[in-house]
């Protein structure tokens, strides 16, 4: 959908003013967010899958504006008698196109976006949605809405395959929320997800990059370090496996490999402010 596409690009260049942390972590899916911990498991999730959503709905929608939460309850009760399905996935758009544009808010936009997909039932929509909020979940750095965007991107992705159960793509990615969504309490269920693909295709180089920034999520610097070197060595582009390579080394202390990363990332960005902020973040090692 064209819709689609706005928010998509909305999504990367309203980055573009902030700080290195966000704008590159969220502009080229890295991840930096320490491991952490949590009591909520996918268990807990699943028998109250929608309280996440109802929290931080309600979050949000507590401190709007009156002129605001009255636009909300407009599009809200849009829909009426006939093509109940069709209306509903309309005012779901049309939602998440107010929350983004207007209210500023890319995770609830996403939110909405998962909920019309859910209508359509088409795996083009629904992957959309979902790697929108998985984005958002790699780089997230508050961990209630870290477990709510992944939850629900978890459904979306399981709806997924079920009208293409042979997607590896999507596996990966869903094996990439239990990785860094803390949506169980067995995280190495994310890893076996992706080892299931990179098994048997051992080419499959998404599948290395994400198993490689589980590495480097549990601290495993050299092991992640070696797979995503490999990434490289087959996509010379790639700006994720790039900038968290850059990071890492940094990480680590070696300071002349991540100054010789971060100058391969910003030799393929032309962001001014993303160039501006690795430069500053070269100065730094130097």
């Amino acid at each position: 959908m064209h819709f689609n596409k706005v928010i998509l690009k909305k999504q990367q260049f309203i980055l573009a003013g902030g700080g290195l942390l966000l704008l590159l972590l969220l502009f080229f899916l890295g991840n930096t967010v320490p491991p952490v911990n949590s009591s909520i498991t996918e268990e807990s999730a699943q028998k109250n899958p929608s309280s996440g959503a109802i929290d931080v709905l309600t979050a949000a929608k507590s401190n709007l504006k009156p002129m605001q939460s009255e636009k909300i309850t407009q599009l809200e009760n849009a829909v009426v008698r006939g093509n109940v399905k069709d209306q509903q996935i309309l005012v779901y758009n049309q939602l998440a196109h107010y929350w983004q544009d207007t209210l500023q808010r890319p995770d609830i936009a996403t939110y909405y976006l998962g909920e019309a997909a859910k209508l359509e039932n088409s795996e083009k929509s629904l992957n959309f949605a979902a790697r929108l909020m998985l984005n958002q979940v790699m780089a997230g750095t508050e961990q209630k809405e870290i477990t709510w965007l992944a939850t629900n991107a978890k459904a979306l992705y399981e709806q997924s395959l079920k009208v293409n159960p042979n997607s590896d793509s999507i596996k990966i990615e869903l094996g990439a929320l239990y990785l860094f969504g803390n949506i169980s309490a067995m995280p190495m269920e994310g890893i076996l997800k992706i080892k299931e693909v990179a098994d048997r295709d051992s080419t499959n180089m998404y599948a290395q990059l994400m198993l490689g920034l589980g590495d480097i999520r549990s601290q495993q610097y050299d092991k992640g370090i070696e797979r995503l070197e490999k990434v490289v060595q087959h996509e010379p582009n790639n700006l994720q496996a790039l900038f968290n390579l850059a990071e890492t080394y940094e990480r680590k202390g070696d300071k002349t490999n991540a100054i010789k990363w971060y100058r391969l990332v910003e030799h393929y960005i032309d962001l001014p402010d993303a160039k501006k902020e690795i430069e500053n973040r070269i100065n730094s090692l130097k």
